[in-house]
């Protein structure tokens, strides 16, 4: 069976049992705790917390999941895979355990065909009711097995829903282990399906296990995950995920770039890296067409670091030319049809992983340099292992593989501190979690608040689309994160309205600022934020009096403001679509500030945007304006948007309806900000900057309406001051300054060269006078006209016109106001471990200063310009100490 009737199959099963078909979430989740979407109820969460009242009771989904907790296994199991579609049922405190559990039963060995004598089941180890259910539908005693949280109690890893749970695994045979059940191996007794009984909510601690139940869910909910790699392994009678329909194309893809056929799951290296290849380009085509970039941070460093995996192991293959730009392309002509958005962003794609090849290429050459000189050292050290620290600095500054470092150090015949490295390795990611906690912990806590107020009062309702100003109650007051009845005059306060026009922070538009107005009191609202889905949270001060819960308002957005952000944000779509016109489709919003008078608009593309093309689109906007199209907002479903060619923004989360913003016949966006009515409302859009702000990704930063117009006026008044300056007409300003500041350049090489001579003969003069002091010789002087970097050359250069003979130089100069003097000494005094910096210390606390440097040449500073001479007579006697330290 393919895998396209595997899918049919599951959805044709659930829809006939009164089940919603829902789209696939995107794997940039909306959930703050999550990196990447990592189950199929993440986009449901909502609903298991009662923070959202969902529109139907019973879904079913495919849902694109990424998971990288189990990275280290892939190509070494045959079922592990960093990016998998996870089928799933799903039921919103309407059936439990009892149907969940039959229909999967009935699906499994009526629908799949899959034989029941190879079934086993796990089930949570008190769950006595699941057993029984099992068995009421005749699964043997014997094929049930009982085990702990790490095995039959989910959740998504982090605080949130989760609950027991019954695994459906699948016996593969001998030839894929021992006997005994999941309990004893799941590589041969795989896990196919797992039901989750959502019904309680979890702690912070570990992922899997040792985590706090804080309490129960609002209501009894199912949540199933079904993988299709697995179950497409078994139905097409396969050894690896990555041999069935799924991969098999990709596979095919990396054994001809190898030159050589993939040698099957025999547990070699080689095994291992045609896995590896393959199942990654899948992940890392996914994530991209996902909005997903490549950076040292985030979702940006788990793409990074699959492609780096990906390329290395190429590498091992003995493939060197570049493989990532094949192996995503069949990963898009295969899964396309299923999953359009692959050929929709395959220009990206292919311009997102030839960038990052070329770029780790260089990482390469590099970070073998410095390996290079690393061994070199350890050899001259007499050492037969390199440093962990060496091997830690390569892979977290350079990106170097350790699995790199120990291969090149071993045919060096040295062996890498291995230990030392996963030591620091260890160190680096406890800090990196104990710093997520914190903030996770924060927002979490936050949250509860929220939600219990949602769940009292309910969601707010926006009246912002039509209205600055509205007639409100208060239903709750936070300060300081928690919930009290009235606030004074002077607190920071969190409000929540019954009703508001106050817009709150999403897609990038800012939220609103204003004043919300009782009988007793003002609260000054400086921001509005969502809170859970549908709550509004008016962030500010109260100004005067007092505000109470139940209190009547007026609610007042900055009306000004708001319509300064409108004209920005009617200007990023435009924006957006030109853009779009000018680079190509691939040039797509991955990030965005529409703020009042001013923009950022981040965008994907592989280089930066030419000048001309810079002006061009320019032009577009400002022409596209000026002819003042309608702009149109409707509301219709999310395939029928997207049908008729409305783009959606990366990472944003959109209901069944959703709401589609046109501007003329070239924009159409999907989109819940505020805009202005017709496009000449705008007024003008100046582009300041265009620059680069990671791989592959590109920003742009505008100014809208009134301040672009003041911004034209300080320019023009900047060019005439400068025309004045020029004494020329505006027509010949540019080609005078050309020919002014040629001339000045010219000017200033000459005076440099004048200068160098001027000091060259200045340290000739002064070596030439120096002092025969005990073994060696001594300049010690004052000097003037220089800077900081004159003085420190100077010295310099008297050490090099006098050998290597022990000897010292001290000079002292005024240089802008302050004391400065400069040490040096020869390497014969320093062999007699003498520094620089050690005929200065005394010197700099009489000028009130301190001393720096290392070797042969330091500096020291100081306020006191009085005692400069005498800072100088001490710097000489220290040096005439050392130098008359041999005896002689």
């Amino acid at each position: 069976m393919r895998s396209t009737e595997i899918r049919q199959t599951f959805f044709d099963f659930f829809t006939e049992r009164g089940h919603r078909p829902v789209p696939s979430s995107p794997l940039i989740p909306a959930d703050p705790t999550l990196l990447l979407a990592n189950a199929g109820m993440n986009q449901f969460k909502p609903y298991f917390l009662n923070e959202a009242e969902p529109e139907f009771q019973r879904a079913v989904s495919v849902q694109k999941c990424a998971r990288t907790s189990d990275i280290e296994n892939v190509g070494r199991t045959t079922r592990h895979a960093t990016f998998f579609e996870m089928l799933g049922n799903f039921s919103f405190g309407d059936y439990f355990k009892p149907e969940a559990i039959s229909w999967a039963w009935q699906l499994f060995t009526e629908g799949y065909g899959l034989d029941p004598d190879r079934l086993w089941i796990t089930v949570y180890v008190d769950d006595d009711e699941s057993e029984d259910i099992w068995r009421s539908i005749g699964v043997r005693p014997d094929r049930i097995q009982r085990l702990g949280m790490a095995d039959n109690y989910w959740s998504m890893g982090v605080p949130g829903p989760c609950g027991p749970s019954s695994e459906l695994c699948y016996d593969r045979g001998p030839a894929f282990g021992s006997e005994g059940g999941p309990a004893a191996d799941d590589e041969r007794y795989v896990e196919l399906w797992n039901l989750v009984f959502m019904q309680s909510i979890r702690g912070e601690g570990p992922a899997k296990t040792g985590y706090p139940i804080l309490g129960q869910l609002p209501s009894k909910n199912i949540d199933t995950g079904l993988g299709l790699d697995r179950l497409a392994a078994i139905l097409q009678d396969v050894t690896t995920v990555c041999q069935t329909d799924l991969l098999a194309p990709t596979l095919e893809t990396v054994q001809g770039l190898a030159g050589r056929r993939f040698p099957g799951h025999d547990g070699s290296e080689e095994s291992v890296s045609f896995q590896v290849v393959t199942e990654h380009a899948r992940s890392i085509a996914f994530l991209i067409a996902d909005g997903v970039l490549p950076s040292n941070e985030g979702r940006g460093y788990i793409l990074r670091r699959l492609m780096r995996r990906s390329i290395r192991h190429a590498r091992l293959l003995g493939v060197t030319d570049p493989v990532l730009p094949a192996v995503t392309a069949s990963v898009v002509a295969n899964l396309g049809p299923a999953w359009p958005e692959l050929p929709a962003q395959a220009a990206l794609i292919e311009q997102v992983v030839s960038a990052e090849e070329e770029t780790f290429g260089r990482t390469l050459r590099q970070g073998t340099r410095l390996l290079d000189a690393a061994i070199g050292r350890a050899r001259g050290a007499g050492s037969a292992t390199l440093p962990g620290e060496t091997a830690f600095e390569l892979h977290d500054t350079y990106g170097f593989p350790v699995d790199m470092t120990v291969e090149a150090a071993r045919a060096a015949g040295l062996s890498v501190d291995e230990e030392r490295f996963r030591t620091l390795l260890e160190e680096q990611q406890r800090r990196a979690k104990t710093h997520g906690r914190g903030r996770t912990a924060a927002a979490l806590a936050r949250l509860d608040a929220y939600r219990e107020i949602s769940a009292k009062s309910g969601l707010t309702e926006f009246v912002g689309y039509d209205a600055t100003e509205a007639d409100s109650a208060v239903v709750a007051v936070l300060v300081e994160g928690r919930s009290v009845d009235r606030a004074a005059q002077g607190q920071e306060v969190e409000v929540m309205l019954r009703r508001t026009p106050f817009y709150a922070e999403g897609g990038g538009q800012v939220g609103d600022i204003g004043r919300v107005l009782t009988d007793g009191g003002v609260i000054e609202v400086t921001d509005t934020r969502p809170g859970v889905a549908g709550l509004s949270v008016h962030i500010g001060r109260v100004a005067s009096g007092e505000v109470r819960v139940g209190d009547d308002v007026l609610a007042e957005v900055d009306a000004s403001r708001r319509a300064a952000v409108e004209r920005s944000h009617s200007a990023t779509h435009v924006l957006h679509a030109m853009l779009r016109r000018v680079l190509g489709d691939h040039a797509r919003q991955q990030g965005s500030l529409v703020d009042a008078g001013r923009l950022r608009f981040d965008f994907a593309h592989f280089s930066a945007v030419k000048d001309g093309q810079l002006d061009t689109i320019s032009t577009l906007i400002n022409d596209a304006l000026t002819a003042d199209p309608e702009v149109k907002v409707w509301r219709t479903s999310r395939a029928e948007a997207e049908a008729a060619g409305a783009t959606a923004m990366f990472g944003e989360k959109y209901g069944d309806v959703v709401r589609v913003v046109d501007i003329g016949d070239f924009s159409r966006e999907l989109c819940g900000g505020t805009h202005v009515a017709h496009g000449a409302a705008v007024g003008p859009v100046r582009i300041l900057s265009e620059s680069s702000v990671g791989a592959s990704l590109r920003r742009i930063e505008a100014l809208t309406g009134q301040d672009a117009l003041r911004h034209f006026d300080r320019e023009r008044r900047l060019l005439d001051e400068l025309v004045g300056l020029l004494g020329v007409p505006q027509d010949k300003a540019v080609a005078t300054l050309t020919r002014r500041l040629r001339a000045l350049g010219d000017a200033e090489r000459r005076f440099a060269r004048m200068r160098q001579a001027e000091l060259s003969a200045e340290a000739e003069r002064l070596a030439a006078g120096a002092r025969d002091v005990g073994s060696g010789w001594l300049v010690a002087t004052r000097v003037s006209e220089v800077d900081r970097d004159e003085l420190r050359s100077l010295a310099g250069s008297v050490l090099g016109r006098r050998g290597a003979a022990p000897g010292a130089v001290v000079l002292a100069a005024e240089v802008d106001g302050k004391a400065a003097l400069v040490a040096g000494v020869t390497d014969g005094l320093a062999r007699r471990d003498v520094a620089a910096r050690d005929l200065l210390d005394g010197a700099a606390r009489e000028i009130g200063g301190g001393a720096g440097g290392r070797g042969a040449i330091a500096n020291a500073g100081g306020r006191h310009v009085e005692r400069l001479d005498a800072a100088l007579r001490l710097a000489a006697d220290a040096a005439v100490r050392h130098l008359g330290a041999d005896g002689s």
